[in-house]
């Protein structure tokens, strides 16, 4: 999936600020439990997204409008989980963000 799609890429790097961000301001355990689940959502979404589009391709390698509305409906499910990751991550990370800035200018 890393090899294939250009967009795991992204997550993948997402992923790794997310997780070096929870390490430097020691979240909580729920806190972390939100953020893994919310990272596996997208990874979950982009391996289906991955095999549908690779189905799609070896059922018909020619353009079908079907098969098209299949491949954007499955790279909507990855937008959706994106979104919600960050409007997850948002939530947790923001407060940490205002205090360490209030500290850091105060």
């Amino acid at each position: 999936m890393i090899k294939s799609q250009h967009n795991a890429w992204i997550h993948l790097l997402a992923t790794t600020l997310v997780i070096s961000c929870g390490l430097f301001f020691q979240i909580d355990p729920i806190e972390w439990c939100l953020v893994i689940l919310a990272i596996l959502a997208v990874f979950v979404a982009e391996a289906l997204n991955t095999a549908i589009e690779f189905l799609c391709d070896a059922v018909s390698p020619a353009p079908h409008p079907l098969i098209q509305k299949s491949k954007d409906v499955a790279a909507g499910a990855v937008l959706i989980s994106a979104i919600g990751a960050i409007i997850i991550g948002l939530i947790i990370f923001l407060p940490y963000f205002k205090a360490y800035l209030w500290l850091f200018f105060n």
